[in-house]
């Protein structure tokens, strides 16, 4: 018996010893008064059996028949195995007659230890985070790829920064890419019209966070090396939910933005940049919220602080002998500072602004430099050429432009159609004609070094680095890097000299 059954026994035991009326059992027992006579005289009639529930121990009428259970079971391990259970319930009432619930399957196939392939996760508990009281103290940053200027527009990104006090978007820009780049313009665009916030509220993309492989350590992000600069607390979000508002925004935007491009005309992302500009300020003032605290928290930059030089990429890199640092197939000559003389083998760092341009710091100090003149190798290499060999494309090395086009003027023309006369000691000479060569292919091991070289160059890797790498001399890198197609040896392109005869003084 059950403990609720127990307590009812005692109390008709009670009753019937009159230590209590019978009104007194039902309000103990929860039951009427009429209820507790039929009990009182079943139990007399029956003796404690009949305090029991006469269903117990009985199969229910609606029970699903064992030989339909097992029928079920053996039909989920052979011909429907790896189908779900809701997907198997509806198939055995379809192509077997079997008509079982979606629960009682699943209670059944559970029991014999079929489990359904298709993982769910557990349902979480989520709980809507108070807003920032001031703004400036969280800005929720997100790009949206989508399709700005209609169905039949090219697919580029918007990138948004939200103040999670208020609502506001407090930037935004349209780019190519969701890069670092393009975020360190979002930044320097908010900075310079707002301030610096506390903190910044973004997913796990690659700008944002490094995730490392098996085989490569964790290290910071070029923007969270900016952020730590700053000030600013890098805070990754772990669910789209998280950062909320951010997201909502966006689909806002692919709403109505996408009208009020369509109806500006907007062409290209330029087009869009200026459109977007008007269309901030109208949709603040319809979608902010009040905040509590009345000031913002926005910090202003430190005196003597340089935006530029912050939010930029920095590179480490290893003076030469010669003052010189080389980054991105340019070479720029370092000049001599007061306090120091020379940099050679000290560790500088390159800056590459967003405007491309490059400066040097050495600790945090800036070191004057300006482009390298070229090498004699390279400036052999300018003078050698002829028409027949035009430079297209060349990379100049960290050659100005003025230079380039100097020494691109001092090519000398061939013309291999006129004979040259040369006198010899008698006063007589031979008139030599020069002959075409014969059109030849790159060997396949000049081919093969060629692509190797041009698959160095698009890693980034240095002269050095790839000569280092594939084994041959940096003169021989510097060739196969600077031709746009496998290049054929020189001593195979030396016109045939023919001589024809005398010829009189």
């Amino acid at each position: 018996m059950t403990q609720h059954e127990q307590a009812r026994l005692k109390v008709l035991n009670s009753l019937l010893a009159d230590h209590m009326t019978i009104d007194h059992a039902a309000t103990l027992m929860g039951l009427s008064t009429r209820h507790t006579r039929r009990i009182l005289a079943a139990y007399r009639r029956e003796g404690a059996a009949a305090i029991a529930h006469g269903n117990r121990g009985r199969r229910p009428a609606n029970a699903t028949p064992s030989t339909l259970a097992i029928e079920a079971v053996r039909l989920a391990r052979t011909r429907y195995a790896g189908v779900n259970h809701t997907h198997l319930s509806e198939l055995l009432r379809e192509r077997e007659g079997i008509d079982i619930g979606r629960d009682t399957l699943l209670r059944t196939l559970t029991n014999a230890g079929v489990n359904s392939p298709r993982r769910r996760r557990p349902p979480k508990h989520r709980v809507r985070r108070q807003r920032m009281p001031c703004e400036g103290m969280l800005i929720q940053v997100d790009g949206s790829y989508h399709r700005w200027l209609g169905i039949e527009g090219p697919q580029f990104t918007l990138l948004l920064a939200v103040d999670d006090a208020s609502g506001i978007v407090v930037n935004a820009l349209f780019c190519e890419l969701e890069n670092t780049r393009s975020y360190f313009s979002l930044l320097d665009g908010l900075i310079r019209c707002r301030g610096i916030p506390l903190a910044l509220y973004a997913d796990r993309h690659a700008v944002f966070k490094h995730t490392p492989s098996p085989e490569t350590a964790a290290a910071p992000t070029r923007f969270s090396r900016a952020m730590d600069e700053l000030g600013i607390q890098l805070i990754f979000a772990l669910s789209p939910q998280a950062k909320g508002r951010v997201e909502r925004a966006a689909g806002t935007f692919q709403d109505r933005l996408v009208s009020e491009l369509r109806l500006a005309g907007a062409s290209s992302i330029d087009d869009a940049n200026r459109v977007l500009e008007g269309f901030l300020p109208r949709f603040n003032n319809r979608f902010k919220v009040p905040t509590q605290g009345s000031a913002a928290a926005y910090r202003a930059a430190d005196e003597g602080m340089c935006l530029e030089k912050i939010l930029c990429f920095k590179y480490r890199r290893r003076v030469a002998r010669d003052n010189t640092v080389r980054y991105r197939w340019r070479t720029l000559q370092l000049l001599p500072g007061t306090d120091r003389p020379t940099y050679a083998g000290a560790a500088v760092d390159v800056l590459e602004g967003l405007d491309d341009s490059l400066a040097v710091q050495h600790e945090g100090r800036d070191i004057p430099s300006q482009e390298a003149p070229p090498r004699p190798s390279v400036l052999r290499g300018f003078a050698g050429r002829t028409t027949h060999s035009p430079i297209l494309h060349q990379p100049t090395n960290g050659l100005s432009s003025k230079w380039a086009a100097k020494l691109a003027t001092l090519d000398i023309d061939h013309d291999a159609e006129h004979p040259t006369a040369t006198s010899g000691r008698n006063g007589t000479g031979r008139v030599r004609k020069a002959v075409s060569p014969r059109p030849r292919k790159a060997t396949p091991l000049q081919t093969a070094r060629w692509n190797a070289v041009q698959k160095a160059k698009r890693k980034g890797l240095s002269i050095r680095g790839i000569a280092r790498e594939l084994g041959i001399h940096r003169d021989t890198v510097k060739k196969y890097m600077n031709a746009e197609s496998p290049p054929i040896s020189p001593s195979r392109l030396t016109p045939t000299i023919l001589w024809t005869g005398n010829i009189a003084s």
